[in-house]
């Protein structure tokens, strides 16, 4: 895409054709988890700037644009050609009107936002649009409601016209994720339908109906499990998420100024804020993210451990290289550790490389573990699988919610809303006003329990409640038996084309191919946990938005006030 959307390839000096990114903040979204400057630089990029921006004119140099396809970014981007640039490139980041210039104009399919090899979002702008608020709000109109569906179908269609396969489709019956299923059945078919112009190379209606590379897309209502993205959670990745400022795969941090002396009445000090990128090019990321937090700071520490003993051999070998006399023995010892010095320069980047990411971790793990210590979000975690768990409670839920050097008011909200979710039955009249004197005697705000309450009710009447187990143990029973089932149907063929009637009615089944008349670091953990035992088997996780537990309660909040 950066190179024109062709190979990329570099000129006669073996420099890449150097030109100019323009991108909106969608195109910013999606740019920037994948790619950091140096990158981009490789790749020829000189310059990146935001669309309405001003600047200077930049002669003789190409200009890539990557935006939405809006009136606003087109009236921009046809004044900045006459202006600025000789050569113009746009690159929409979904599917377009194709306006009226003269300019080159393609449509990537790209809006969504890649986080992980395995892992994407919907959206990050205007994320509220298609929040879990907004598609429960009590007073959505049905053209709210379309809108917010086509918005979810039109990305995610993006997302399998970039994997290049066109999916089997299953879904719960009677929830939102049955509509986001039958229009995007809907627009799939439509695509292969047009041989001549379908996005699917290869794929066209009916033909490899039964590919042994088909994509199961399981597509779950949120309100399916509201428990898990309030949960206390205890590996590293889904404890950045929810205690500190983790946005798009970077993490802002506050650094502690310590206590300073200043003269009476003046101005305190600004802390600094340091941010660092938490990607796939950190390998002490990607081998602990998913690892249990004590884990992660053991780690932390032999890693430190190795590098010093890799600097102390350095400072040996430089002082070993000052050996006086001309013996044979201290010649042959001086040679011998001249090649062992060489060696250990020529890995001088690699250890730097190595310090860099210890010193990351070393401050972003005491940042995580700051908020452990000062809210016992270990004992909330522990505490939290038992209710899930159905096992017997050491402590009890009043004392917990009562306890004034146990957790902020948000934990011990948290808390409650998942016993009260997780509760095959709910508490009496009488104990719930017990509880709800707790909660606000510690300074709890009650308006997402009401919401809860109003769910809970409905879900009661719609359908069974969720069972909850063991999450860090356990798969999803329901995902669990959904993914056997898909993915049994594609690799038997015919054989279970009957499906059960109980599995049928739970889930409904869609093949565009087939001729006929918010989300959270701990699903996402608990999915690559669940596959690591399923041999052949790659999971993606994608959600609508992705949200902390402090947002989520302030969805439910709203939700409560209405």
């Amino acid at each position: 895409m950066l190179n024109f959307n062709v190979p990329h390839v570099k000129n006669n000096t073996g420099e890449p054709v150097w030109k100019v990114l323009i991108f909106d903040r969608f195109g910013q979204d999606i740019i920037s988890p994948l790619l950091s400057v140096k990158e981009l630089r490789d790749m020829g990029i000189t310059l990146h700037l935001l669309l309405h921006s001003d600047r200077d004119p930049i002669p003789d140099v190409p200009a890539v644009y990557f935006v939405m396809p809006t009136e606003e970014n087109i009236d921009r981007m046809c004044q900045q050609y006459i202006k600025l640039y000789f050569l113009v490139f746009i690159l929409f980041i979904c599917v377009s009107v194709e306006p009226d210039v003269a300019f080159s104009v393609f449509d990537q399919y790209l809006n969504f936002i890649t986080l992980e090899d395995d892992m994407f979002v919907l959206c990050n702008q205007n994320k509220e649009l298609v929040s879990y608020r907004a598609i429960n709000r009590p007073d959505i109109t049905d053209t709210e409601m379309e809108t917010i569906m086509d918005t979810i179908v039109d990305s995610l269609f993006c997302f399998f016209v970039t994997l290049g396969a066109v999916p089997i489709i299953r879904c719960s019956r009677g929830t939102a994720a049955e509509m986001v299923a039958v229009k995007l059945d809907k627009k799939l078919r439509e695509n292969l339908r047009d041989a001549r112009n379908s996005l699917f190379t290869g794929d066209t209606l009916g033909a490899g109906q039964f590919s042994f590379q088909r994509p199961l897309l399981v597509l779950v209502d949120r309100n399916i499990d509201l428990a898990t993205p309030l949960h206390h959670t205890w590996t590293y990745q889904a404890l950045v998420h929810d205690v500190l400022d983790f946005h798009l795969n970077r993490v802002n941090l506050e650094e502690s100024s310590g206590v300073e002396n200043s003269p009476a009445g003046a101005r305190p000090k600004r802390k600094n804020k340091k941010s660092y990128d938490l990607t796939a090019v950190d390998k002490f990321w990607q081998k602990h993210k998913g690892s249990p937090f004590p884990e992660v700071a053991e780690s932390v520490q032999q890693e430190l451990e190795s590098y010093r003993a890799q600097e102390d051999e350095v400072k040996r070998l430089k002082s070993i290289m000052g050996l006086e006399g001309e013996d044979e023995g201290a010649i042959s010892m001086l040679s011998d550790n001249t090649a062992k010095l060489t060696s250990a320069v020529s890995s001088l980047p690699e250890l730097l490389e190595k310090k860099r990411l210890i010193d990351l971790h070393t401050n972003v793990a005491t940042a995580v573990l700051e908020h452990i210590k000062t809210r016992k979000l270990d004992v909330y975690f522990e505490y939290e699988e038992k209710i899930m768990s159905k096992t017997t409670l050491d402590k009890s839920l009043l004392d917990m919610i009562s306890d004034p050097d146990a957790g902020t008011p948000e934990d011990k909200m948290r808390l409650f809303l998942i016993y009260y979710i997780s509760a095959q039955q709910a508490p009496s009249e009488a104990d719930l006003e017990q509880y709800k004197k707790a909660l606000t005697d510690a300074g709890c705000n009650l308006t997402p329990l009401q919401y809860i309450k109003q769910w809970k009710a409905f879900a009661k009447m719609a359908s069974a409640p969720t069972s909850y187990g063991n999450t860090a143990t356990k798969p999803m029973g329901l995902l669990s038996r959904v993914m056997n089932t898909g993915s049994q149907f594609v690799m038997e063929g015919v054989k279970n084309l009957v499906l059960k009637q109980q599995e049928t009615d739970d889930y409904r089944y869609f093949d565009p191919k087939m001729l006929r008349g918010s989300g959270n670091y701990i699903e996402y953990q608990n999915l690559v946990d669940y596959i690591k035992g399923k041999q052949g088997k790659h999971v993606l996780y994608g959600c609508s938005e992705l949200f902390n537990a402090t947002q989520f309660i302030k969805q439910l909040s709203l939700l409560g006030q209405k």
